[in-house]
């Protein structure tokens, strides 16, 4: 292994060996390849371990490196980036120069569990339908999402194209203009069904975020959708002034 050890000076050596790892990971098609092992790093640049270890963990916590346990460190991909507001996952990647795709995994009408029909305000007999789709930008599947939709205010929506903006769909075919929306975010790892249909590395984590939206005071949608952690974040805008019913709710879906 040929070595390039770095120099003494006045940049302590794990500012040069982060510069180095992040030159060396900025192409976009290095994403998900090792960047070797610790050892190797140690080697290659005659650096401590300590000092391997403070680069990495810089890159780590910038997002641009990811760990997975047991099988060392890799090349994180270019994450997309979502405000804090409301509009359909269709919208936001178009606005940020995507091109959005949607595949319908499944389509139907059932009995929602009981904590879906309550925020659709279902009674007992009421119906759903579920549509579990997946959510693809810039060719990558950047999401799964299952949704559910009260079939008696949206009669024949599986005979309408559900591979688009649903709140384009709601406006103009159910004039149910989508206005408001209350939603959660947390993290939770992916389960073997959702690292075989996202096609993900493993190790990867997912962004959950469960979400009801209205028109008016009509619920018409209650999702749960699952988004890859190393491709999406979320920023906001926090204003002391803004009380909590005033905040606004993530965008990035339909």
């Amino acid at each position: 292994m040929a070595v390039d050890a770095l120099p003494d000076g006045p940049i302590p050596k794990h500012i040069q060996l982060r510069e180095i790892l992040r030159a060396a990971t900025s192409d976009p098609a290095a994403a998900h390849t090792p960047i070797g092992s610790e050892r190797e790093l140690m080697a290659r640049h005659d650096v401590s371990r300590a000092t391997v270890r403070e680069a990495i963990g810089q890159l780590v916590n910038e997002g641009r490196l990811y760990r997975v346990h047991g099988k060392g460190t890799f090349v994180a991909a270019e994450r997309v980036e979502s405000q804090l507001h409301l509009a359909s996952f269709t919208e936001d990647m178009r606005r940020r120069g995507l091109e959005p795709q949607t595949k319908v995994l499944k389509v139907g009408i059932e009995r929602p569990p009981a904590r879906e029909a309550a925020m659709l305000g279902l009674q007992d007999r009421d119906r759903a339908w579920r549509l579990e789709r997946l959510r693809i930008a810039g060719g990558d599947v950047m999401a799964l999402e299952l949704g559910w939709y009260p079939e008696p205010v949206l009669p024949g929506l599986d005979e309408h194209d559900l591979t688009g903006s649903l709140y384009t769909l709601f406006s103009e075919v159910y004039g149910l203009g989508v206005d408001s929306a209350q939603q959660t975010v947390w993290a939770e790892s992916a389960d073997d069904r959702r690292i075989k249909l996202m096609g993900l590395p493993p190790g990867i984590p997912l962004l959950a975020f469960r979400r009801t939206s209205s028109a008016g005071h009509l619920a018409v949608e209650h999702t749960l959708s699952w988004y890859r952690g190393d491709r999406y974040q979320v920023n906001m805008s926090l204003d002391r002034r803004m009380s909590p019913d005033q905040l606004p709710t993530q965008g990035g879906r339909p």
